[in-house]
């Protein structure tokens, strides 16, 4: 598992360096492509062994296949037009799902639990995703990226590892009955170490208090994140979203706590940092 998880990690690291360093459309539509694989595993997950997934009804499979069209739009969205029109973009797909529910709902009233679903899941996934785009394409994005996953991370290595060899006490065992309160403590020492040797190389002028506020703050929600999903898996009793990933599992599995830390730190790069 050990090994799996290195071989992996840094077979991809180049190609995910080469990405954010190319930036722009290269970049977007790499984001794109995530985030529809990512909703899919999503679905995947929460209609596991459900009659909410099945398609022979119509309009059940039609609301996800909806949402997996609109996905990667989203995300394309946010390169090439505002956030206002990303706004939009998630209020039409609501509309849809909801005249899709309006259709079916006097044969299958279940079907607004469908919409729900799916609702979430565009903000869940695309719109989270969004904002790699949004701060890739702002001042420094690229610096900041790089900023960014390495606190994410070195955060999910600390809690991994920490938790593996020193995890005695239970953190949230109904959720995760893996996850320790050694290896949350590990991931936040992951995030400050490396938030606090990359600020040195790439962001000197920062504060340090502000700095040190927004590794831990990141690490809080990568955590959040992590814990989120695992709510979905629980639930549905799977383990791993997906196999995509050796070592890791799937794609959703690899970026449950970016997906939270990516507002989080839009938000203090535009008016805290």
């Amino acid at each position: 598992m050990h090994l799996k998880r290195w071989i992996t990690g840094l077979a991809a690291l180049p190609f995910l360096f080469y990405l954010i360093y190319s930036g722009g459309a290269l970049f977007a539509l790499f984001i794109a492509a995530a985030s529809g694989v990512s909703l899919w595993e999503y679905f995947k997950i929460l209609f596991k062994d459900s009659s909410l997934s099945d398609t022979s009804i119509p309009g059940r499979g039609l609301i996800p296949t909806v949402g997996m069209m609109a996905a990667p739009v989203i995300v394309w969205t946010a390169h090439k037009f505002s956030m206002d029109v990303v706004l939009f973009a998630l209020v039409l797909h609501l509309m849809v799902c909801a005249l899709i529910s309006l259709v079916r709902f006097k044969t299958d009233p279940r079907i607004i639990e469908v919409v729900v679903k799916s609702g979430q899941g565009m903000i869940y996934i695309p719109l989270m995703l969004a904002f790699a785009v949004w701060i890739r394409d702002g001042v420094d994005g690229m610096r900041w990226l790089i900023f960014i996953l390495a606190i994410v991370f070195a955060g999910d290595i600390g809690a991994f590892y920490a938790g593996t060899y020193w995890g005695r006490h239970k953190l949230c065992p109904s959720v995760s009955p893996g996850k320790t309160i050694e290896g949350s403590l590990g991931g936040l020492t992951g995030n400050l170490i490396a938030g606090t040797l990359v600020k040195l190389m790439l962001f000197p002028q920062l504060p340090w208090g502000g700095s040190l506020l927004f590794f831990l703050v990141l690490g809080l929600v990568g955590q959040i994140g992590d814990l989120y999903e695992s709510e979905f898996k629980r639930a549905a009793g799977v383990k791993d979203s997906g196999t995509l990933l050796p070592g890791h599992g799937g794609l959703l599995d690899r970026i449950d706590a970016l997906l939270f830390a990516l507002p989080v730190a839009y938000f203090f790069i535009k008016f805290i940092l």
